[in-house]
């Protein structure tokens, strides 16, 4: 490995600590429903360019989840569709 590449490896990583400070913080103040783009938005009032790819790696590792992304269940009735469709061609499943 060149000698320069692990200096520019080594930058890469702190700044990314640096966003990823910045990324936590935006989190923890908001409530719980910003994802990607809105932290975005906050990111570039406070003069720091991030890419939403960046942004949504980052809350990934940190384990940070908006509440609008979490799966709801929602049960539905099995024989919906069963007792108003009739069985013309005979089919067996």
């Amino acid at each position: 490995m060149a000698l320069r590449t692990y200096y520019k490896e080594a930058k890469e990583r702190q700044v990314e600590n640096d966003f990823t400070k910045a990324i936590v913080l935006i989190l923890q103040q908001s409530p719980q429903t910003y994802g990607t783009r809105r932290v975005k938005v906050e990111l570039q009032q406070q003069d720091l360019m991030v890419s939403r790819l960046l942004i949504g790696q980052i809350m990934k590792e940190q384990g940070l989840v908006s509440s609008y992304t979490v799966a709801q269940f929602k049960s539905k009735d099995s024989q919906f569709h069963e007792s108003s469709l009739s069985n013309t061609l005979n089919h067996s499943f």
